[in-house]
């Protein structure tokens, strides 16, 4: 199996609306995002499939120095073997390869955050350079484009938050800020033992609410010359935001049970949003 074979596998048993925005992009940009997705991956299962944290720790170790001998041209794992040959063409950064190693080890250290802003740092590192990265990838020709990109990762990340409430809650992980659940009368016993109430669907609108408006700040940062060539992003936003609808229409239950679209879904959503360009 070859490095790109390597991460296509990758990438296409994880599931991920990621993937299907992918389809569509010209092949030599497809390998590039496929790898970075395929990287991303890597460390964020190194993290959520090892139960002891020491080990965990010594994996995300490793990753940082794979990073560094990639970027010096020796990688020697298929991600990198992978990815190594896009760094130059796509002006990607070492730098924030290794945020996003350490957004992964955040998860080690913590498992609450006191506010949004606490929140937003968590976000910066597992998603916001992810979507730098990927609109690199995708070609931009104005600086406004990477900030677009920037917040665009945000609310991905807040509408996984939202998704796994319940499925992070079980692994004894609460992303939502502590002040917020005090605000709306929620206590992290109702998450981790699954309580829904009325104050926990008044706490997940607001959630959602907010993911929406940070979908619209990002929107209205990509600059129009740029529209055609981020359209991956546009394709990922259009499935992320028909999931948040539907939590929505469900009433929030997200505690015991994990919301999706099904792929066919998904793949018209990602169709129809490029062919509006």
């Amino acid at each position: 199996m070859s490095p790109d074979e390597y991460c296509q596998e990758k990438a296409a048993k994880s599931g991920s609306s990621f993937y299907y925005s992918f389809l569509f992009l010209p092949p030599e940009r497809r390998r590039a995002i496929t790898a970075l997705y395929a990287f991303c991956r890597e460390v964020d299962d190194t993290v959520d499939d090892c139960t002891d944290v020491s080990v965990a720790r010594n994996k995300l170790m490793w990753w940082r120095k794979e990073i560094t001998a990639m970027l010096n041209g020796s990688p020697s794992h298929p991600v990198t073997l992978a990815l190594q040959p896009h760094l130059v063409p796509f002006a990607l950064d070492g730098q924030h390869l290794l945020a996003i190693i350490d957004g992964m080890e955040m998860d080690l250290d913590q498992t609450r955050y006191l506010d949004y802003a606490g929140l937003q740092r968590y976000c910066w590192h597992v998603a916001g350079v992810v979507g730098i990265l990927s609109a690199s990838i995708f070609g931009y020709t104005q600086p406004q484009t990477l900030q677009y990109a920037e917040k665009l990762g945000l609310a991905f990340q807040l509408t996984n938050i939202i998704r796994d409430v319940g499925e992070d809650a079980r692994i004894g992980r609460i992303y939502l800020p502590v002040n917020e659940l005090q605000q709306f009368n929620v206590t992290a016993a109702d998450l981790l033992n699954a309580r829904h109430s009325d104050n926990f669907e008044k706490l997940m609108r607001f959630q959602v609410q907010r993911a929406q408006s940070v979908y619209d700040e990002a929107f209205a940062l990509l600059p129009a010359a740029d529209r055609r060539a981020q359209r991956p992003g546009l394709m990922m936003a259009a499935i992320y935001r028909t999931l948040l609808t539907e939590i929505e229409r469900d009433s929030y239950h997200v505690l015991n049970q994990r919301i999706s679209l099904t792929p066919i879904r998904k793949l018209w959503l990602a169709w129809k949003t490029y062919v509006r360009g």
